[in-house]
């Protein structure tokens, strides 16, 4: 097969249907209508699939093949985003937007689907799609990954576009891979601080958790500066502070929460041990009261070298001139690395941001945006690597 022909093919297709997505997205597990679209694009494909997770749409080419089984995987989900993009195909539902490129997953998920589809008959092995739902959340893997269907699994590959690869000098329409540790934890922790309110003129009658607030913000900085080695990629920051309704009140309450962002088990469990012996010892020092909790959500994006190694010789019998390897860890999450834990895999990037008002905006952001004349890359990688591993 020409993968590259078979996939410019489709590639009309592919824009439409991702514009499709990104004018109508949907959060979390709430994929109803994202879900019923890629279940009949399944449908006309002659692809056999179902709906049996939550929020979540499994289809399978050669589903009675007993050899082996590649797992394909892209998000389907968005976020609370309100669109300022400008664009002629921007969001239609106000306060949602695809603001991480996982209407581009999908869309680059099913294009790969409908061209393996049509040369199920050169493919000696089984393909597990999976459109799965809420990784912004970073749960919508879990019950796919623990279930006994994805026990079956001999390996899984996934993607993410967009602009994750900022600043690293890197061109667009790059394809780039990483062997190892590619991306960090997604853990989340809160901190709860009561102490006595006061008015504000009168501060000696108060335990203030504003000022306990700013102390913890700041001494657990030195986790990161002082206990941990500088050649150790590790991220702790505060997203939330609440406290207080009044300017002239010193509250009673303050609640914070953050981030933390690891890539080894060792490391990941010293930052949640010491997150809560700095907050609770700065508590008590100010006589106030301490409420920590650590959650874990998707552990490290850690990637299978010699599948990986596969992966950068199909992609580079196709863009040869496109292939890099990461340098260095990304640092934000992906709950991707529930599969990885399970089974070996790969999880690679396309560099694929668009300007909008002559800025490149970062994901998540109202105008983030991406360029869609590099799109056809992930697919055609995909079905290369299919092809690669399964062909006869």
């Amino acid at each position: 097969m020409d993968v590259l022909s078979e996939i410019k093919k489709v590639n009309d297709d592919l824009i439409k249907w991702r514009r499709h997505l990104h004018e109508n997205p949907e959060l979390g597990f709430d994929l109803e209508n994202t879900c019923k679209f890629v279940s009949e694009k399944l449908d006309e494909f002659g692809i056999e699939n179902h709906r049996n997770f939550k929020g979540a749409v499994i289809g399978y080419i050669n589903p009675e093949s007993t050899g082996k089984v590649i797992a394909l995987r892209g998000d389907m989900d968005a976020l609370p985003v309100n669109e300022e993009t400008g664009l002629e195909f921007a969001s239609k539902v106000e306060g949602r937007m695809h603001a991480c490129g996982h209407d581009a997953h999908t869309a680059q998920l099913l294009a790969a689907a409908k061209v393996l589809a049509e040369h199920k008959d050169e493919i000696d092995g089984k393909i597990m799609l999976i459109f799965q739902p809420a990784e912004e959340l970073g749960t919508g893997s879990i019950e796919i990954a623990d279930s006994e269907e994805f026990s079956k699994v001999d390996e899984v590959l996934g993607c993410h576009d967009g602009n994750l690869l900022a600043g690293d000098d890197v061109p667009k329409g790059a394809l780039v891979f990483s062997k190892g540790p590619t991306m960090a934890t997604m853990d989340k922790f809160t901190i709860d601080i009561k102490g006595k309110g006061a008015h504000g003129s009168q501060p000696e009658n108060s335990i203030d958790p504003i000022v306990i607030a700013s102390y913890i913000i700041t001494s657990v900085q030195e986790i990161v500066a002082r206990e941990i080695s500088p050649l150790e990629p590790v991220v702790v920051s505060f997203g939330v502070i609440n406290a207080g309704k009044a300017f002239n009140i010193i509250p009673e309450t303050a609640h914070l929460e953050g981030t933390t962002r690891t890539l080894t088990p060792e490391i990941r469990d010293l930052v949640a041990r010491r997150l809560g012996e700095i907050a609770e010892g700065i508590g008590k020092t100010f006589r106030a009261e301490i409420s920590y909790e650590f959650f874990r959500l998707p552990p490290p994006v850690i990637n299978n070298a010699e599948i990986t190694e596969k992966m950068m010789t199909s992609a580079k019998k196709l863009f040869p001139e496109k292939v890099i390897e990461l340098k260095k860890p990304i640092m934000g999450g992906e709950d991707f690395a529930f599969y990885l834990e399970k089974k070996p895999g790969s999880f690679f990037f396309l560099y694929n941001p668009l300007e909008i008002d002559g800025k490149l905006y970062a994901h998540h952001n109202p105008r983030f945006a991406m360029c869609e004349e590099f799109m056809h890359e992930v697919p055609a990688v995909m079905v290369q690597y299919v092809m690669d591993e399964l062909g006869k």
